[in-house]
């Protein structure tokens, strides 16, 4: 069992319930298939879990580098399609238990559905688009935005912006564009992001200026100071679920920090492919380790339509005031408990 985790990142019955999945609904077999699908998986799980260029691939299989290529390709519509259908929130929207019954979150966080942030993935370029590529660290990066629930599910993915590209700007175009299919959250319910979004209906965001990592409270002396820090530290605990996400698909993939050369147009199906496995497992495999790992880290406390999304002053100031009467009920509970 541990040998097909190393080599395959799942274990074997969750290997065996995708092959079949994909066997079903998105690789039919034919008379022209001439590799069995469980082989083709293979092929796709040994590329992006262990970064495995496809000369190397195609000794261990012993097929050309063409029929790698091929399957690789094949595998990776497969998924991203299967993608569309696992990659999306549950309705209709539950409170997580983990807020439900903890004081630090309830009654506060109620109608919280998920995280969003952005997050740097590798990429590959050629030289005349390189620069738009060129990420915040110089390294050639593709910018990919995400949402999750609070159990670590992936619930949108939106890959393949340039690297130079903002977090803000990918995150307007997703909730505007129709096309997208971005999840907007029912009216009174929200995602919670970071201070580079806008605090607007639908979308709550931690005060500017204030402490906010969990690492600027550790320590003697160092708890929350007022309301604003309070909810700041509290906020964090909860978006925190999607840099454990993100966390969890590198160190499964390790394909998405350092991506050989894939065409440009190829990167970002293989992303979705991946965040679709990321969830495949999650659903399947109640023991497997990364998420296990991650898991027991306490929680400290018709294209080109458009979505219209009201960010009028009058909406806005909703999200402020709903923000300060969060805080403000937060610390008064808070101080009446130290």
């Amino acid at each position: 069992p541990t040998r097909m985790y190393e080599m395959l990142c799942m274990d074997t019955t969750t290997f065996m319930s995708l092959c079949n999945i994909l066997r079903n609904e998105y690789l039919h077999e034919n008379s022209r298939r001439h590799i069995p699908i469980e082989e083709s998986v293979a092929i796709f799980l040994l590329t992006v879990g262990h970064s495995t260029r496809h000369r190397v691939v195609a000794e261990r299989f012993q097929h050309s580098t063409e029929t790698i290529n091929r399957h690789v390709k094949q595998v990776m519509r497969a998924l991203a399609t299967l993608g569309t259908v696992i990659i999306r929130p549950k309705i209709p929207y539950e409170t997580p238990p983990e807020i439900q019954y903890n004081p630090k979150f309830n009654p506060y966080f109620l109608d919280y559905i998920g995280a969003i942030d952005g997050t740097h993935i590798a990429a590959w370029a050629p030289a005349v688009k390189q620069t738009a590529f060129r990420g915040r660290k110089v390294s050639i990066t593709q910018n990919v935005l995400a949402a999750c629930s609070f159990d670590l599910m992936f619930t949108f993915v939106y890959p393949g912006w340039e690297g130079s590209a903002n977090d803000s700007r990918i995150f307007l175009d997703a909730i505007t564009k129709g096309d997208v299919q971005f999840p907007m959250p029912p009216t009174g319910k929200y995602y919670v992001v970071d201070a580079g979004f806008t605090n607007m209906p639908g979308f709550l965001s931690p005060y500017r200026g204030e402490r906010y990592h969990m690492r600027n409270f550790q320590g003697r002396g160092c708890g929350p100071r007022g309301p604003r820090e309070l909810f700041n530290h509290r906020h964090f605990s909860l978006r925190n679920a999607i840099e454990r996400c993100f966390g969890i698909l590198k160190a499964r993939f390790p394909f998405l920090k350092h991506m050989t050369n894939y065409k440009v147009v190829r990167q970002g199906p293989l992303v979705t492919a991946c965040c679709a496995i990321h969830n495949f497992v999650r659903m399947h495999s109640n023991g497997d380790m990364l998420f296990q790992e991650k898991t027991v880290e306490k929680m400290n406390v018709d294209g080109g339509a458009h979505t219209d999304v009201d960010m009028s002053q009058p909406q806005l100031q909703q999200m402020v005031a709903l923000r300060d009467a969060l805080a403000g009920q937060m610390w008064l509970d808070y101080d009446n408990n130290v």
